[in-house]
């Protein structure tokens, strides 16, 4: 606003003492002082209110005003409750600094100056914000990306004073404006995402307001404006892959004004979310192809092609073909007439992300196909030398859900169900198709306990549980690889004999002397064989499970 406006508003009672010619600056905020030097606490554009207790004489006059126009505040208003008139030598000050100057009637309070400039530089901000948020749409929508969300973020801070975050449904954060500065706490974040979800699954209309401790969020929900969704009939279809938008403010007094700038602002970012979504077509495609050659029994060379086809996509720059996991997911909502599928394909890509890591790009590493209800997520892990020390990597299910279980369930209600299965990593085509059925046998194992979100990994298929006949033989002999291939490998490059020395020694019933008088060797050189197998399997000999895995791998083999 410019200061030619604060005189034609009479409840303000301003009376201007000099200045005239500056009366077209214009205010960006309003500050009350009566420190000799509130340098520190001015940015430059303010009205300045004082009440002049800082003046102790006439000498004090011109060190304040020369202060406050180094800062390049916009007017100085002084009150006229303390001292009557306003002292001569502070008129004369700001004649000399070209600094306009204001009496303000004692009857008038300076809250009610303060409220009414601050509402309407507000104002006035979300109105350049709302033009500015208008032309970025329009870029946005007619050509290449304008800088993501971040921009959008930035803007909301930098001329609203907003902290806002954009969040995925499980409370990962995509994008915060430099105002919020370091991320929401985990807890926060998941609990934002968590009741977004469950005023969604409601029908509650947005923004939807959470007190969080002491702190106040309004939470908008970020649609996707593709005609899918605009097709969509039922929230469930949606739910659980759209972002939101969190502001750290109560929305609950805000003007019709700034209610739309900020559905404005959802609608930006769900034209990026959009374009997001269309760059993952290419890693869908290549997953619905690997799964289409290893679900129709392909030649594990066909298979290996199509994966180095994949590889570079999903880890450029690796160099060497990667191990591969595989994970089924299956969304299942009561009564069947959802098409759990896609939710799944998409939730998948989402809950697959590393929840400590920020921003949208490090889906780019997952392929994600669905066939009927199950989605099925082909990852890539990087290539590591055989000799592994047998330590776990990749995926593990039991922290896999760890941080989104709780805003998946709010999601889920009480008519929805998320269930997961992991495989352990291949190392090679042949043995894709067992970890396929690995993790969805792992699937039917969550599916079977209690609780809206589930899952279950290759470590819980105990060898016990491969006696049963209802498991398939390709989860038999993916548990065979995973425990036996590392051993041959091992064989094939140092002739070290890992697997004949292994079935001695369980032939031995464990005994070093008998196993070393068998095999022809010094006790300590069986020991290190043993010790290089337990090393490269993870495993301990010394344990009656371990040594009845290794016998049944061996037989089943």
């Amino acid at each position: 606003m410019r200061l030619r406006a604060l005189l034609d508003t009479d409840a303000l009672g301003l009376r201007l003492l000099g200045g005239e010619d500056e009366l077209d600056r214009t205010v960006r905020g309003v500050m009350t002082t009566d420190l000799k030097d509130p340098s520190r606490y001015l940015s430059g554009g303010e009205l300045v209110l004082t009440g002049l207790a800082w003046r102790h004489g006439a000498a004090d006059s011109e060190p304040f005003v020369r202060i406050l126009a180094a800062a390049g505040v916009a007017a100085l208003a002084a009150g006229e409750a303390e001292l009557g008139d306003i002292p001569e030598d502070l008129v004369l000050a700001c004649v000399r600094h070209r600094l306009p100057l204001f009496a303000v009637h004692e009857s008038v309070a300076f809250a009610t100056i303060t409220e009414h400039v601050v509402r309407q530089v507000s104002g006035e901000r979300a109105g350049d914000l709302a033009a500015v948020v208008d032309r970025h749409r329009r870029m946005m929508t007619s050509g290449p990306a304008g800088g993501g969300p971040d921009v959008v973020l930035d803007l909301l801070g930098s001329d609203l004073d907003l902290r806002a975050w954009v969040l995925s449904p499980t409370g990962r954060p995509i994008a915060g404006s430099k105002l919020a500065g370091a991320a929401l706490p985990a807890d926060v974040s998941a609990k934002l995402a968590a009741e977004h979800l469950a005023a969604a699954r409601t029908g509650r209309r947005g923004p939807h307001r959470v007190l969080v401790g002491t702190t106040t969020y309004s939470l908008f929900p970020i649609r996707s404006s593709g005609r899918s969704a605009a097709a969509s009939r039922d929230v469930r279809e949606t739910v659980l892959s759209d972002w939101l938008l969190a502001v750290e403010a109560d929305a609950g007094d805000w003007p019709a004004e700034r209610l739309d700038l900020l559905q404005g602002v959802t609608q930006l970012i769900a034209v990026e979310r959009d374009r997001r979504d269309a760059a993952r077509t290419v890693r869908r495609r290549l997953a619905q192809e690997v799964l289409e050659l290893v679900q129709t029994g392909a030649a594990p060379a066909e298979i290996a092609a199509r994966l180095r086809v994949a590889a570079p996509v999903l880890l450029p720059g690796l160099g060497a073909a990667p191990h591969w996991q595989v994970v089924v997911a299956r969304v299942e909502w009561d009564g069947g007439d959802i098409d759990g599928g896609p939710v799944a394909q998409s939730l998948l890509e989402e809950i697959l992300v590393d929840p400590l890591t920020s921003g949208p790009e490090h889906s780019d590493r997952i392929a994600v196909a669905h066939t009927g209800e199950e989605a099925i997520a082909l990852v890539p892990l990087p290539a590591v030398s055989a000799e592994h020390d047998g330590s776990e990597s990749g995926i593990l299910a039991d922290t896999l859900l760890e941080a989104v279980r709780d805003p998946l369930s709010a999601g889920l209600n009480d008519d929805g169900r998320l269930t997961l299965g992991v495989s352990a990593a291949v190392h090679s085509a042949e043995g894709l198709r067992g970890a396929l059925e690995e993790a969805r046998h792992a699937r039917r194992v969550a599916a079977a306990r209690p609780g809206r979100v589930c899952a279950a990994g290759h470590q819980e298929l105990a060898s016990h549980v491969l006696l049963l006949p209802f498991v398939p033989d390709d989860v038999r002999r993916a548990f065979t690889a995973r425990l036996l291939d590392p051993l041959r490998d091992y064989d094939r490059r140092h002739r070290a004999e890992l697997i004949p020395t292994l079935e001695a020694f369980l032939d031995c019933d464990g005994s070093w002397t008998r196993c070393a008088t068998r095999l022809h060797l010094h006790v300590n050189t069986l020991r290190y064989r043993v010790g290089r197998i337990e090393q490269l399997t993870g495993r301990d000999l010394s344990r009656l499970e371990d040594k009845l895995d290794f016998f049944l791998a061996l037989r089943m083999s």
